[in-house]
């Protein structure tokens, strides 16, 4: 778990179409420690009218399949208006596609409705301390759909510099920039640059980004995740 009793509750938002489970969300999330729940909504537009009157959450938990506007274009709405805010979409179905829609859509991480509660409060952790959330079984998913689909190709782990592969290995632990930065003995604009150019290279736009090609390329262990 982040934090202690010292540190301020995270405000999370629950978006889904249904009533029992998104109640159900919403009380768990509140046993949480330094996790309290903002509101709930049924959909994306009902979620945008109660946002322009509360205050803004800084987790949604989102359902992708919803009636009037769903789960790919909220997170769209959400990562152009609100980029800070970050989205844990949820969903009943693992499909790759549905998945790394998501996540090109601004999405921090993917969780199936049947996970335990354990890896709820994981993936709420993850997306604030490290940006993302990758489990096991997603991050599988993911990989075999970049492998499937027609994406400009990466450059290859051998064309990288060492520091370069070690700046992706950071990447992947809970390590903030400023603490990678300092780990590598490097100024924060350096790593910037670092960043920046493995972005170009790599052919990603996120710090999930460079996580997964880490992972696909095994350069980290899954277990890091």
């Amino acid at each position: 778990m982040i934090g202690n009793a010292n540190t301020p509750s995270y405000k999370v938002a629950v978006v889904d179409d249904h009533v029992l489970l998104r109640s159900a969300l919403a009380k768990l999330i509140s046993s949480y420690e330094n996790y309290t729940v903002a509101f709930e909504a049924s959909n994306g537009k009902e979620f945008i009218e109660k946002l322009s009157k509360q205050v803004l959450p800084d987790i949604v938990l989102l359902d992708i399949n919803m009636p009037e506007m769903d789960g790919y274009e909220t997170a769209s709405w959400i990562t152009k208006h609100h980029p800070h805010i970050k989205i844990l979409a949820l969903s009943m179905e693992s499909d790759d596609t549905n998945i790394i829609q998501m996540i090109k859509l601004g999405a921090k991480g993917f969780l199936m409705k049947n996970v335990e509660p354990e890896e709820l409060n994981d993936a709420l952790d993850s997306v604030l301390s490290k940006d993302f959330y990758l489990s096991d079984t997603i991050s599988g998913k993911i990989i075999s759909g970049l492998q499937s689909g027609s994406q400009k190709a990466a450059a290859e782990p051998e064309a990288l510099t060492e520091k370069e592969k070690e700046f992706l290995r950071l990447i992947c632990t809970e390590l903030t920039y400023k603490d990678i930065a300092e780990r590598l003995y490097i100024s924060p604009r350096t790593l910037d640059d670092y960043r920046n150019a493995l972005f170009e290279k790599l052919n990603v736009h996120s710090r999930m980004g460079l996580a997964i090609y880490a992972l696909k390329n095994k350069m980290v262990d899954i277990n890091q995740l």
